[in-house]
């Protein structure tokens, strides 16, 4: 029997699905809504070899959701466009929605560190127009230099313990990074409030702060 054209469609749909059915292809897209990668780059920051991180990104730019340009020698790869983050973004509601095993994760580890609830992007802005919050981006400092919301200071992480001095404790703090399950605002937030701070994450991160349409800065040259 011959394909009809809604097959061939839904065949072209399904090799989409086929590249997110990988935990480390989701895992280097939420690293390429961070900003423009090389495959050393993002086979560093995900602890897979320079050749697998390379087979998963092949398998990502054949689907369509990632695309590469040249830069000299070097082979940088991106976002194919917000539309990859909507995807993204709906995967996650309907596994939260539909998955036990998903909800369980949710309230076993994140849940039980964010007590307090999140601040909205929305509420964010607000408060940074009142100058009444200061806002933290616990993201790589790499990361932070290709893009920030306004205002924001760089501390990641593994430098939060030392360089809590420069922080005033009478004001509150929102940390962000990635992403709504990148742990590291989290254990930011965890951090900083075993120390006196009131503090909250952003709800959502980076990417999705930059697809709602709000203001990014970035690090000057």
């Amino acid at each position: 029997m011959s394909t009809t054209p809604k097959q061939a469609l839904f065949a072209e749909f399904a090799a989409v699905a086929r590249a997110l059915g990988h935990p480390h292809r989701l895992e280097i897209l939420e690293h390429l809504a961070q900003g423009e990668r090389g495959v050393e780059a993002l086979a560093e920051r995900t602890g897979l070899s320079v050749a697998n991180a390379s087979q998963h990104l092949q398998q990502l730019r054949r689907a369509g959701l990632v695309a590469a340009r040249r830069d000299g020698k070097f082979v940088l790869c991106h976002l194919a466009d917000d539309g990859v983050l909507q995807l993204l973004s709906a995967l996650r509601h309907v596994a939260e929605r539909n998955l036990a095993e998903v909800d369980s994760i949710v309230r076993g580890y994140f849940a039980d560190r964010d007590s307090l609830e999140p601040v909205s992007p929305d509420e964010l802005l607000g408060r940074l127009r009142e100058g009444a919050v200061t806002v933290l981006d616990v993201r790589p400092a790499d990361e932070f230099a290709m893009g920030h919301l306004p205002g924001a200071v760089s501390m990641p992480l593994d430098q939060l313990e030392a360089r809590l001095a420069e922080l005033d404790p009478t004001q509150d703090v929102v940390a962000y990074c990635r992403g709504p399950y990148c742990v590291l605002s989290f254990e930011a937030v965890a951090a900083l409030r075993a120390r006196g701070f009131k503090a909250h994450r952003l709800e959502d991160g980076l990417p999705e702060w930059r697809a709602a349409g709000l203001p990014i800065e970035a690090a000057a040259a």
